[in-house]
């Protein structure tokens, strides 16, 4: 018969249950109290901070000289995301063009289909809405040595800043470079959050990519008054307005010049240890109409480029995932940017392979979602779309790209050559091209031989594939090495038989050390190794997880050691005592709940158990765990790549859970490391029992054990 818990004990427990964070659907935190002997209480939360938006959906255009002076041109719609700490978002001041002329992209796809393609999977507002300032424009500027331009009407609207026409106090007939009469000058405030107490971001980046083939040019730059103002060359329409006010139709001949040009500005620009970070259609601008460059191709906005190579050293930055950090534009970003992977080349390479496949379609499958979980709806839709479903009805060079790019490992070299040449074929005779073609990307200059380049193009798609679009789920379990041991597993096992399975263990001297759910069966692994002293479950058939029972039984001084989830919302939870626990803490959410474990974690919390039930999840976290450090591995499927990079970094799993769509794992560096930090992972489609007497006789034991998706 459980304890209840005084009266004083009950209201300090309701004390210590925490608000959920706005917007989520979840059972409360909970938090047990510290350990007999331990002073002073716990820490109180702070308030969890609102999402930093940074992703922008910002239209970059150039206005055309002869405008009409003092047309209005409208406001560009916003896109979020949020950013990493240090990365500034802010629109690029290359244009802002046509907002008059054509309709805005999102105001169009609403008249086609549900959902705000610009929407971030935060659903907040876009930094550019909530300007640092509105101190007026000066009515004239001059900067770093330029002409006088007098400040005509406004362009657009950026992440920090705002664009507007610049006009030559003293007229001249040049259409470009720094004497031309027209120009576009974007305005930053100088406590805009894109200045962060200093020149905007952007800056710095055109200064190191030093005019490369493809960016536009940045002729001045500087201070006036309270004001950041750039100084750019006027563009023509972006790839966006091209193909909306072309019948939202595009020639094949133009995107395969498209998908060529645009291989080329982004090797160079990768070449200068950049990615671009937001490539999408609206990125992509023409040059000025009636003037010679008005066939070329520039890419612009560079304020979510970061740096994947180091500029000091020049190794390949480190790898890394936050899964509360989007950068990008929902519709275009590539699946490890929805994943909050650090951005290295291939994210640019899958954002170009969307880019061509909706300029040459006209759609893309994951177009249409709303809410507030439209991110993580768009991003599972894009892992369980095949490159074969993707380009279905496209020419092959399309499907080949696509595959290339989306297996491309995180610091692994593109074949920019060999991608340019699957594309070649189908840009057309010269002359004729709707798109100039820089020099050395041309056709017809790609190595030499035919056999060679044939080799090369079939060696782009590697033998293994990942997004087969054939989602699976399969049995994880995770083996660590320790001396021998006594260790006994269950599968398959009703609710009927739990307690006849773990009373039999611990008359032997076993205690639960892992639990799992499948299909609404458990599995129960149990052992010798545990440390525990003494040990108590539950299993609910009602609630995921019990409250009150898990409250009373951390008055009692257990703690939570293993926990499962059953589909049907049943829950089976152990807790312990002998644990190095001093506190803990957990939250059961409708989605991953990172942002919860990464403020928990300042707080000196680590994640020591997970569950699932359908879709939804359970972390637990405690003080005192024995780790220094931690991290966590989200995807779709089974992350292969990223724990053998969390290995290789010293890494190990020690906590794992996965749902129908999903699959987390946390690995962490403990405090004194164990003389064999031997590790392996196995996934099966039935519980790996055959397996389990292979792994005893190496003096592997299962350390953890889960069910659920591991393949897209």
């Amino acid at each position: 018969m459980p304890v209840r818990p005084t009266r004083k004990a009950a209201l300090e427990a309701k004390r210590k249950i925490k608000e959920n964070a706005p917007g989520e659907s979840e059972q409360a935190v909970l938090i047990a109290p510290k350990a007999p002997g331990q002073r002073g209480r716990p820490a109180p939360s702070k308030p969890e901070e609102p999402d930093v938006p940074a992703g922008r959906r910002t239209r970059l255009a150039a206005a055309q000289a002869a405008r009409t002076p003092g047309a209005q041109g409208a406001p560009p719609a916003q896109g979020q995301g949020r950013a990493e700490p240090g990365v500034k978002a802010e629109v690029s001041a290359a244009a802002l063009e046509l907002q008059e002329l054509l309709p805005d992209p999102e105001e169009d796809m609403r008249g086609r289909e549900e959902g705000d393609e610009k929407a971030g999977p935060s659903g907040k507002k876009d930094a550019g809405e909530d300007e640092a300032s509105t101190a007026p424009l000066p009515e004239k500027c001059q900067v770093g040595g330029s002409p006088i331009y007098i400040v005509e009407r406004k362009l657009g609207k950026g992440g920090f800043g705002q664009v507007y026409v610049g006009r030559r106090a003293v007229a001249t007939t040049a259409k470009d470079g720094p004497q031309a009469n027209f120009v576009a000058l974007k305005f930053e405030h100088r406590s805009s959050k894109g200045c962060n107490y200093g020149p905007p971001y952007e800056w710095s980046v055109y200064s190191s990519l030093g005019g490369i083939h493809g960016i536009p040019k940045v002729h001045f730059k500087g201070r006036q008054g309270d004001y950041y103002v750039m100084v750019m060359d006027m563009l023509g329409p972006s790839l966006w307005d091209v193909w909306n006010s072309s019948g939202q139709v595009m020639s094949q001949e133009m995107v395969a010049c498209i998908a060529v040009e645009a291989l080329s500005i982004l090797e160079k620009l990768h070449l200068k240890g950049y990615v671009h970070g937001d490539v999408k259609p609206e990125n992509f601008l023409l040059g000025q109409q009636n003037t010679p460059q008005e066939k070329r191709l520039y890419l612009v906005d560079l304020g979510l480029a970061t740096r994947w190579r180091e500029s000091v050293c020049g190794t390949h930055v480190e790898y890394d995932q936050r899964p509360d950090v989007f950068r990008g534009t929902v519709r275009y970003a590539s699946v490890h940017a929805h994943l909050g992977r650090t951005a290295s080349r291939r994210d640019d390479l899958e954002s170009l392979a969307y880019t061509l496949l909706f300029l040459l379609k006209g759609r893309l499958p994951w177009q249409g979602y709303q809410g507030d979980n439209k991110g993580f709806l768009v991003c599972k839709k894009k892992m369980a779309t095949s490159a074969d479903l993707l380009c279905k009805y496209a020419p092959p060079a399309f499907r080949q790209f696509t595959e290339a790019v989306v297996n491309l490992k995180f610091d692994e070299e593109p074949k920019y050559t060999a991608y340019v040449s699957l594309f070649e074929p189908l840009c057309g005779p010269g002359p004729a091209r709707p798109i100039l073609l820089e020099e050395k990307a041309r056709v017809g200059q790609k190595r030499g031989r035919e056999a060679i380049e044939q080799q090369e193009d079939m060696e782009i798609v590697p033998k293994k594939k990942i997004r087969l679009g054939l989602p699976a789920t399969q049995w994880i379990t995770v083996y660590n090495a320790h001396r021998p041991m006594k260790q006994r597993y269950h599968y398959n096992v009703a609710n009927a038989r739990v307690d006849q399975h773990v009373e039999k263990g611990n008359d032997d001297g076993l205690y639960i050390s892992s639990v799992a759910c499948c299909h609404e069966l458990w599995a129960l692994i149990m052992d010798a190794g545990t440390g525990f002293s003494a040990q108590v479950y539950e299993l609910s058939t009602q609630h995921f997880l019990p409250k009150d029972w898990i409250m009373e039984r951390w008055e009692e001084g257990f703690y939570i050691t293993a926990m499962a989830g059953a589909s049907n919302g049943a829950s089976l939870v152990v807790m312990s005592k002998g644990t190095p626990y001093t506190q803990q803490s957990y939250k059961v959410s409708d989605s991953f709940p990172f942002k919860w474990i990464n403020k928990k974690w300042k707080e000196g919390f680590y994640v020591t158990s997970m569950a699932t039930s359908h879709t939804r999840w359970a972390v637990v976290m405690s003080r005192n765990a024995g780790f220094v450090d931690q991290c966590v591995e989200l995807d779709f499927q089974y992350p292969s790549e990223g724990i053998h990079r969390r290995w290789d970094a010293g890494y190990r799993i020690t906590a794992c859970a996965a749902t129908p769509d999903q699959a987390a794992f946390v690995l962490s560096v403990p405090r004194r490391r164990p003389m064999d930090e031997t590790q392996e992972t196995l996934r099966t489609s039935a519980f790996p029992s055959t397996h389990v007497k292979d792994k005893w006789a190496k003096n592997l034991y299962i350390a953890g054990v889960a069910y659920g998706r591991t393949v897209s």
